[in-house]
């Protein structure tokens, strides 16, 4: 096995332990992102955990935004300037229907990321640095979540 299949086949672990199943690299099991995201009603993500911080649906819009920015940029090239802040100004309460749709863009943008990583042939500095940036920022939101639910649901 080369070392670029390597990457790529734990690349793809680690993606999945995130979002889909975890497989015990570092999540316990039922702890996934969708996972996590199908126990939470809209009312929950609805609520900012704190004065200063973000719902959970903007969490949820934030990792979203995160993978389509890396999509656009592996794709067609785009590293223009972001608004990393519009979410967090701007997403708070949801109804029913809308959280379901911030699942289903997250899930469409993970399925089209996996489908990218999986099809890659050429792994380079920007696509390896991408690809792990979008691992660990999605871990990183994933507990923040996972935190924000105790309170929450206490």
């Amino acid at each position: 096995m080369t070392v670029e299949q390597a990457f790529k086949n734990n690349l793809i672990q680690l993606m999945t332990e995130t979002f889909e199943t975890p497989m015990g690299i570092y999540l316990d099991p039922g702890t996934s992102l969708f996972q996590t995201l199908d126990a939470i009603s809209a009312e929950e993500a609805s609520v900012p955990v704190g004065r200063k911080c973000a719902s959970l649906a903007a969490q949820v819009a934030h990792v979203t935004f995160f993978i389509e920015s890396f999509e656009r940029f592996a794709l067609q090239g785009d590293d223009s300037p972001r608004d990393w802040g519009l979410i967090w100004r701007t997403v708070e309460k949801v109804t029913p229907h809308e959280w379901e749709e911030y699942r289903s863009k997250l899930r469409g943008a993970y399925e089209r990321m996996m489908k990218l990583f999986n099809e890659n042939t050429a792994w380079n500095e920007d696509s390896i640095g991408g690809a792990l940036s979008i691992v660990v920022h999605s871990a990183y939101h994933l507990g923040e979540i996972r935190q924000a639910l105790c309170i929450l649901k206490s």
